[in-house]
């Protein structure tokens, strides 16, 4: 009976081992394998298309994408020779392409040719597929009906882990204990230590690192897990893995760079100022009481047409200029009244020729002045003076209350077109004239700048130079500060990428390669300002690599 039960234990042990450190990673040759956390895949790339393949349960899933740029392929023709002929594949909803594969479930190794078709362009990528090889069923039935102790043991341990581990043994030193009745106490304690170790120490190996739990082998079939879940992770030598699904859902973008020859900028400090052709300043020539006009002041960002009534201001009048007018109305009065009594005595006597119609015509004239002189004087003291809008913009700033006393030449309103500003720099080098510029925001967006002219008047020990924003102004501010990027007029050869690809840590820069195609390495290197959406790489990355040009933030978050 000992000799029994020893053997079944020994063939537990073996068996149980395989399982655990079968299928730890498939050997590719020079290329890295995949991390213990996904499922078996494959991958081909040409110098147009990359494709991956993943099995899903019966069905394969193929992404294809843009070798240089990494975005997916829609609408293309994609034929798969399996070991059951040509199928073709579906595309679906999230961009990827998916076929019935019924023959992944023998496992094994699978060569497959996939052809594409899209646009035009015909090309056949040949994918290598290693998957979990299925257990034969001729071994599972000898293996059930030779130990039914150790089936019973194995299928508890599959679908408990490491609670199965430590129930197995406990049933086993039970039956350890029933040996020692025998008087056999070193062979049994030799072979409950042997069970022990494998079956705990298998456990805790099929639990480490909480890697998903293997297919299940049931007769000749291979189950797949209902549901696979594979994450982005940074790997211990530093490179990103990022499934295909992942990528497309982060936009991932990519370039592959280039040597080429291109123009030096400067960065100089900026901001934007009025164009003085196209924004005005609204004053009061007098001082006075301001009023709102009959709509009332403008908001600001209110646009207003040239010629608008913005505001109103009524001179004050003062007791001395008050008492002076108050006399010199009174003067008025008097001789318009001794005029007056002139003209109506000469009306009289100018039809028998007793005076002269001339001298008709003069008292006439003289009244007729003095009333003028009478009605301007009533003007002066009641009439306000108008507040103008000099050109057609909108407003930018308002310093207009009503009942507030307006100071001659004080500002009450600025008027600014919003198409037409300039942005103001300080260069301390020799700028190439009349050429085209850049500037970029704070929050990243980018202007489009002409030159306008240079101070020839230092500022600062720096030299002023002008320019206007012939693109990308919309939403742009007075006085907004700015990175201006202006060529010099010089050329560098390197390779130029866009600004979004690099990455500042306390290391320095970092850009990230495209090494595979679910797989990102990062790449310290040096850059320098090229222009207002690009840098120029002056050592660290050679030409021919595929650069991250878009999401590098989002690829850079993942740990």
């Amino acid at each position: 009976m000992f000799r029994r039960f020893a053997a079944a234990l020994c063939a537990l042990a073996v068996l149980g081992l395989h399982p655990t450190s079968a299928h730890e990673g498939h050997d590719h040759g020079d290329e890295p394998a995949p991390p213990a956390h996904v499922g078996p895949r494959a991958e081909a790339a040409s110098q147009r298309f990359e494709l991956v393949a993943i099995p899903r349960g019966s069905a394969l899933v193929l992404y294809l994408d843009d070798f240089a740029t990494n975005v997916p392929v829609a609408g293309a023709d994609i034929d798969v020779e399996t070991p059951e002929g040509f199928v073709e594949a579906k595309p679906q909803a999230d961009g990827s392409y998916r076929i019935d594969a019924p023959w992944l479930a023998a496992g094994g190794h699978r060569d497959l040719a996939v052809t594409v078709k899209v646009g035009g362009v015909e090309e056949t990528l040949t994918i290598d597929l290693d998957l979990p090889t299925a257990a034969s069923p001729l071994a599972a039935t000898a293996q059930t009906e030779s130990f039914p102790l150790i089936a019973e043991i194995r299928e508890h341990l599959g679908h408990q882990g490491l609670m199965g581990a430590l129930g197995g043994g406990f049933l086993l030193g039970l039956a350890t204990i029933m040996l020692l009745r025998t008087k056999r106490m070193l062979p049994a304690l030799a072979v409950l230590a042997l069970t022990l170790t494998v079956l705990i120490g298998g456990a805790a190996i099929a639990h480490e690192g909480h890697e998903p739990a293997a297919p299940e082998v049931r007769g000749a079939a291979l189950v797949a897990p209902s549901t696979v879940f594979e994450q982005a992770r940074r790997m211990p030598d530093g490179s990103i893995f990022v499934p295909k699904s992942t990528q497309h859902l982060l936009t991932l973008r990519t370039n592959v760079t280039t040597e080429a020859s291109h123009r030096r900028s400067v960065e100089l400090p900026g901001r934007v100022i009025a164009d003085p052709n196209a924004s005005g300043v609204v004053q009061s020539s007098v001082g006075g009481r301001l009023s709102a006009p009959p709509g009332g002041f403008p908001n600001l960002g209110a646009r207003v047409r040239k010629g608008d009534v913005l505001a109103t201001v009524t001179p004050p009048v003062q007791a001395v200029d008050a008492s002076d007018m108050r006399q010199t109305q009174g003067d008025l009065d008097q001789q318009i009244a001794i005029v007056g009594r002139r003209v109506a005595r000469y009306e009289k006597l100018a039809p028998s020729g007793a005076v002269a119609q001339t001298a008709l015509d003069d008292a006439r004239a003289e009244l007729t002045g003095l009333k003028d002189r009478r009605s301007a004087l009533d003007t002066i003291r009641r009439q306000p003076e108008d507040l103008i809008a000099p050109v057609d913009g909108v407003v930018a700033e308002r310093a207009a209350t009503a009942g507030q006393m307006a100071n001659p030449g004080t500002m009450v309103f600025r008027v600014v077109d919003p198409d037409r500003l300039y942005v103001e720099a300080l260069s301390f080098e020799v700028l190439e004239p009349d050429a085209m510029a850049g500037a970029r925001l704070p929050d990243g967006r980018t202007l489009t700048l002409a030159y306008r002219g240079a101070g020839l008047a230092d500022r600062a020990q720096a030299v002023p130079v002008q320019f206007a924003i012939t693109a990308g102004g919309e939403g742009v501010r007075l006085g907004q500060f700015v990175t201006v990027l202006a060529p010099t007029g010089a050329t560098a050869n390197g390779l130029a990428l866009p600004r979004a690809s690099v990455i500042r840590s306390d290391g320095g820069a970092v850009v990230y390669e495209h090494v595979s195609a679910e797989r990102f390495e990062p790449r310290p290197v040096k850059v320098e300002p090229l222009d207002a959406e690009r840098v120029l790489v002056a050592s660290g990355l050679p030409p021919g690599r595929r650069i991250v040009t878009q999401g590098a933030e989002l690829l850079d978050q993942v740990r």
